[in-house]
């Protein structure tokens, strides 16, 4: 996940920018669409599913949808890794690169089943971080998703002794193609003794004096000299190849020019190593390729792909060895836009502060920690009456927490609704919709968790191609105030001699 973030200028785009309507077929990006005064999402008619029959598509439900509504549109899931994986067959087919691409998915993204399902249906290699992924690889083994031929790629933590290593080894005996990334020169000691070989790869931490960014104030990684002592220890071990060098900057804040510029480093000791090590043949820059979480459309997927590869041709011909075959780590770009969460407003209320306060019926926190946690942006749009005036207003969430609003505190990014009295809204229903907050967001609040201020978790559909050019959906039905309680507890029954309820206390 991304470690650093500010609050951004007003010209952050978050949503329409004027009080005019907008205009008829105007499109906000590339699957969000004006028609008819309703937006569109993927060719979705959004404000048809709180609708008495009346339909979005085939396939996808009739009756009226209770809000607020998640919305999983798995399709865009797989575009977006065909999307990355042209960018780069592109570039190296333009710059005769020798060398092949992989797309690998960052689970900690969005860790659910049907997220996982398809990254893997759609051809992505495999990264994990933790215990309970190397189980979730397990199953997508046994489902037949994960094939001999795809990597798993096993970042975080893997101390000796830990439940995470003892775990890997057993997935290996499973898999061909488990790569354990070694954090610390201690982790080696984690696999030792194993009947099955292993590839290794190593993190490199790059050094402070660098520059550009990247991991200098990290936990993560070794320095160049430990990589180079470290690949030598693997080499050395019976069964053990260093095969894969891993240079995460850890940060979406780069243009494509000093992204590539923060990874020349790792490069250069790829590079070297590659002399004395003729295994190594991944180099793994990690994640940190934004997607597109806002309506400003500043990166350029296409340069960044050429950069990267033009610079890994330069390196490796001062070196004289070969370029290495690139491993992208991609989260945020992977699920960002395939998630929607949409609410209906259910009150209008004066703010003397500024612009009127919009509620909606749920919360913008807990459904979106890093509005709060990190003053991000997501893109917000009205859902219908876009053929009306619109006006500048603030979004609350239904907590009591002064944190639950939209945009965040600190930002000056204006955020235009349709312009509705109160009394208009007790007839005239208005629904408005976040976008591309399908990474982190829901990983963070708690998957089928209870909320702060108690609130339930919302009703998701689970929309995808249904093979025959329509859709097919799974309804996964919101929590109820029994779920809740059950969660926290209250369900259970005492201990022996521990009353459920203290007795009162006497007031003086």
């Amino acid at each position: 996940m991304d470690s650093t973030h500010a609050p951004p200028s007003v010209a952050c785009r978050i949503g329409w920018q004027s009080p005019a309507p907008v205009p008829e077929g105007y499109r906000f990006n590339p699957f969000l669409e004006a028609t008819g005064g309703r937006l569109q999402a993927h060719g979705l008619d959004l404000a048809a599913f709180f609708e008495v029959g009346r339909s979005p598509a085939a396939g996808l439900p009739g009756d009226a949808m209770p809000s607020p509504l998640e919305i999983a549109f798995l399709p865009n899931i797989r575009a977006q890794v065909d999307a990355m994986d042209r960018c780069f067959r592109r570039a190296i087919e333009e710059l005769g690169y020798p060398a092949p691409f992989h797309f690998a998915f960052a689970s900690k993204a969005n860790t659910a089943e049907e997220i996982v399902r398809s990254t893997l249906t759609a051809g992505a290699h495999h990264e994990m971080s933790s215990d309970v992924d190397v189980d979730i690889a397990r199953r997508m083994i046994q489902a037949g998703l994960l094939p001999e031929d795809r990597m798993v790629i096993a970042n975080g933590f893997k101390r000796p002794g830990s439940a995470y290593a003892r775990n890997l080894r057993k997935l290996r005996r499973e898999h061909p193609r488990v790569v354990p990334v070694l954090e610390d020169p201690s982790e080696l000691e984690s696999f030792a003794g194993s009947d099955v070989e292993f590839e290794f790869g190593i993190r490199f931490r790059k050094p402070r004096e660098a520059g550009g960014g990247g991991d200098r104030d990290s936990r993560f990684g070794v320095d160049a000299a430990e990589a180079e002592r470290l690949a030598a220890r693997i080499d050395r071990r019976p069964g053990s190849r260093f095969v894969l060098l891993h240079a995460m900057l850890g940060s979406a804040g780069f243009n494509e020019a000093e992204f590539v510029e923060a990874l020349e480093p790792g490069l250069e000791l790829h590079a070297r190593l590659g002399r004395s090590h003729p295994d190594l043949r991944f180099f793994d820059f990690g994640g940190g390729v934004p997607g597109r979480t806002t309506l400003d459309d500043a990166f350029d997927y296409d340069r960044f792909a050429r950069l990267l590869l033009t610079k890994a041709l330069e390196v490796c011909a001062r070196h004289g060895t070969k370029p290495p075959a690139l491993i992208g780590e991609f989260g945020r770009y992977t699920v960002s836009e395939h998630a929607a969460h949409l609410f209906r407003v259910i009150a209008i209320k004066a703010n003397e502060g500024g612009p009127p306060w919009y509620l909606v019926d749920g919360s913008i926190m807990t459904s979106f920690p890093d509005t709060w946690a990190l003053g991000e942006h997501f893109i917000c749009l009205p859902l219908n009456h876009l053929d009306r005036s619109l006006m500048r207003v603030r979004l609350g969430g239904i907590t009591c927490d002064r944190d639950d609003v939209y945009p965040p505190r600190g930002s000056g990014v204006p955020l235009f609704l349709p312009g509705l009295s109160a009394a208009e809204l007790e007839h005239t229903p208005l629904y408005v919709g976040f976008f591309a907050v399908g990474a982190y967001q829901e990983m963070l609040g708690g998957v089928r968790g209870s909320k702060h201020c108690v609130l339930p978790e919302a009703t998701e559909l689970l929309i995808d191609d249904d093979g025959n050019g329509g859709f097919a959906c799974d309804v996964v039905p919101g929590h109820t105030t029994e779920d809740v309680l059950h969660n926290l507890g209250y369900g259970r029954k005492a201990r022996a001699g521990a009353p459920l309820t203290a007795a009162p206390v006497p007031l003086a």
